[in-house]
């Protein structure tokens, strides 16, 4: 267990994107707080269930889907080619890359029995904020994630996440870019081959 999987764990709960959003409501310190605190309370519970990896996996998807923009985040993760894809591929490829992320990395949470992550303060920027926490795993230095929060779809969400100044999502645009150019750019068989790693 290391900090390298850990990274790769966590981010298929929170896989989100690293841009800025587009408008904000009535988002506080104390919403964000307590958003952030469910969360890591649920992921927690989860590391510490015992269940099955397949029962993980499907407890992984859930709390991506709960906690976070999922619309942004995937529309992030395809990048430019998401310009030229058609209402129907875009929500194929939100649903594939969802059950993506929670199968790639869900598989793995065996791996951060006993460990844990603790919300330690809150930050107001600009039009959102961010909420730090700090993982602590057996044998490993405790080390920060932070999250970044904002309610632009009116819910209170996660759009971004970073480990000790690492932006996550950047590395899953990078796989699914490269995975359109296996393709010859074709959206339809980069969809197809998603759902086959899902």
């Amino acid at each position: 267990m290391n900090r390298r999987s850990f990274i790769a764990a966590v981010v298929a709960s929170f896989a989100i994107a690293p841009m800025v959003p587009s408008t904000a409501h009535a988002l506080t310190e104390s919403r964000a707080k307590v958003l952030v605190d469910t969360l890591v309370a649920d992921i927690n519970k989860t590391i510490s269930s015992g269940k099955s990896e397949s029962a993980m996996i499907r407890d992984f998807e859930r709390i991506f889907a709960r906690y976070s923009d999922t619309s942004y985040i995937s529309a992030y993760a395809i990048g430019a080619d998401g310009r030229r894809a058609n209402k129907s591929q875009k929500g194929a490829f939100s649903k594939a890359f969802q059950s993506y992320v929670a199968n790639k990395y869900g598989s793995r949470f065996r791996e951060f029995i006993g460990g844990q992550l603790e919300v330690k303060g809150v930050r107001k920027v600009k039009t959102w904020y961010e909420v730090s926490t700090l993982a602590k795993l057996r044998g490993q230095s405790p080390f920060e994630v932070t999250f970044q929060v904002s309610d632009r779809t009116g819910k209170d969400l996660f759009f971004n996440m970073f480990i000790e100044g690492i932006n996550l999502l950047l590395t899953e645009r990078t796989e699914i870019g490269a995975m359109i150019d296996r393709n010859g750019g074709n959206i339809d068989k980069m969809i197809k081959d998603l759902k086959k790693l899902s």
